[in-house]
């Protein structure tokens, strides 16, 4: 590591320099060489030089010019690396199976969240993610008031596998990390639902203080309530923002059973 280009903190720039953290990082997203992977704030290139020995194509996505000339010198002889001279959120996802291996922007968390997995999740496969301590924690609340989280618990798989010391990193941030764990389920319903699905989730948690009866009365009947409680189990009493995931998704697919589609949130 030079000390040339030492990363500026105020950019959350923050160097994974744990050989550890970055084969566990690999292993866990099972990387074999039909993947296409994307290495998301790639920055000297740490996990990048690891994945492109594992995956058929590594993309390199980094958002600062002296990093970016440093990529394309190193990966210059590796036919499957893409070095991308781009900033995320204004990236072009490939529209093909990919996964994510990567110390993300900590600034930027959220909005590759909603990327990742719900704009692009039809092609997502999941993957391994060193994102802040706090920012994961938040990801297995008891009480959810994010409709993403739901979403993204309904679809994936996460674990946070293993913290990780601000040691592990060059310079040192003044945060905890987390090693994130994304495995993609087997879907209970089509992708192409996933706009109604969060339409639904948002409906109901536009009054995270109200009861699970109250809130359910703005989409089904009373008997229809009633038949949802006796059928999984669900507390009517306890607040909406209380409810898991997996109740949140036998909700939906109970409201695309009996509850004609004119009345569905939009």
């Amino acid at each position: 590591m030079t000390k040339k280009k030492l990363p500026v903190r105020i950019t959350g720039q923050h160097f994974t320099i744990d050989k550890v953290l970055i084969k566990d990082a690999i292993e866990q997203a099972d990387i074999n060489r039909e993947d296409t992977v994307l290495d998301i704030g790639a920055g000297k290139g740490f996990l990048t030089v690891h994945l492109l020995k594992r995956a058929r194509n590594v993309i390199a996505i980094e958002n600062d010019t002296a990093l970016v000339k440093h990529l394309h010198k190193l990966f210059s002889n590796e036919r499957n690396v893409k070095v991308s001279g781009s900033d995320f959120r204004s990236f072009e996802i490939p529209k093909t199976p990919f996964k994510v291996v990567s110390n993300i922007p900590y600034g930027i968390t959220s909005y590759i969240f909603k990327i990742i997995m719900y704009e692009e999740v039809e092609n997502f496969l999941g993957g391994s993610i060193i994102l802040q301590l706090e920012s994961a924690k938040k990801l297995f609340a008891r009480k959810i008031y994010n409709p993403y989280t739901v979403l993204y618990h309904t679809f994936f798989k996460l674990k946070i596998t293993r913290e990780v010391s601000p040691e592990s990193f060059l310079p040192p941030p003044t945060v905890k990390s987390a090693l994130l764990h994304i495995k993609r389920k087997n879907k209970s319903f089509d992708f192409e639902l996933k706009t109604k699905y969060l339409a639904f989730i948002s409906s109901l948690l536009l009054k995270p203080d109200l009861s699970v009866r109250t809130a359910l009365k703005s989409i089904f009947r009373k008997g229809q309530i009633r038949a949802i409680s006796e059928k999984y189990g669900i507390d009517l009493n306890s607040p909406i923002v209380c409810l898991v995931p997996s109740q949140w998704e036998k909700c939906f697919l109970e409201m695309l059973e009996v509850v004609p589609e004119k009345y569905h949130p939009t």
